[in-house]
């Protein structure tokens, strides 16, 4: 099953070490489905070796239950895959898309290494059947040294080249609370020439996951022609407050995934 609206999940504040997750509600638009479900579910993050350490592999687990700890057991596709986790550092410059293993009996697993020591927030976006689709999200303490803070600053230019592929971003009429249109144009960062080969990433021809800069606001969203190839990728979403938000888009060309992030501010 596929959406192409966006998810919004407010959260409270970053929690310390890797026991007891935290959720809230969140809005859904588009979903088709009846609202209020998603308070039914609850997922339990867990780490397999205790504490997590930076540049060792780390297992996590994600439970997926009802409010009375019975297994949630089926789950729908959401562009081809059960369970998409998102994986961010504190200050945003580490972002990781992974794609958890369902064991049965609403168990999730998924191995990976952290680069660093620090907290690490996780997204678990999920649509149990029958439901609607659903993020809850834990924070993870990493053992390690710590990398050197990145300031989140807003990009003075919407232009970054990445893997030879020359990418802008336009966004018409920037400002909080308003549907707006997320437009990337590509071209051959060598030639200049429109790209119109992108290939489907997850079912579509990109995806897109934004944050505000302290991670309480998340946004996930699909592109409202999935299909298309280029040279444009075209997405609606909403900012839901002012401040600065960073944006990653992720598109596949010759095989292989790229990631391009913004930075902006949102008046």
């Amino acid at each position: 099953m596929r959406f192409s609206g966006l998810i919004v999940l407010s959260l409270a504040l970053f929690l310390s070490g890797c026991g007891k997750s935290q959720t809230t509600d969140h809005s859904v638009h588009g979903g088709g489905h009846e609202a209020g479900s998603a308070e039914q579910v609850q997922a339990i993050f867990q780490v397999a070796a205790s504490p997590a350490k930076s540049k060792e592999e780390t297992t996590v687990t994600i439970q997926i239950q009802d409010m009375n700890g019975k297994p949630v057991n089926d789950f729908d596709l959401n562009h081809e895959k059960k369970m998409h986790l998102i994986a961010v550092g504190k200050d945003l410059s580490y972002y990781s898309h992974l794609h958890p293993e369902y064991k049965g009996n609403g168990l999730f697993t998924i191995s990976t290494k952290f680069p660093a020591g620090g907290d690490y927030r996780l997204f678990a976006d999920f649509l149990p059947s029958g439901k609607e689709k659903t993020v809850k999200s834990h924070t993870l303490t990493v053992q390690g040294e710590k990398a050197s803070a990145v300031a989140i600053e807003p990009d003075r230019t919407l232009t970054k080249t990445i893997d030879g592929n020359e990418v802008t971003l336009n966004i018409d009429h920037l400002m909080a609370g308003m549907e707006l249109n997320l437009t990337y144009t590509f071209k051959d960062a060598v030639t200049k020439s429109p790209i119109q080969d992108l290939q489907p990433y997850l079912g579509a021809v990109g995806h897109v996951v934004i944050l505000d800069a302290n991670a309480d606001q998340y946004l996930h969203v699909h592109p409202t022609d999935e299909k298309s190839k280029g040279p444009e990728a075209k997405f609606m979403t909403t900012f839901p407050k002012s401040g600065v938000y960073k944006i990653w888009g992720e598109f596949q060309r010759g095989g292989k995934v790229f990631t391009v992030p913004f930075v902006v501010n949102v008046p």
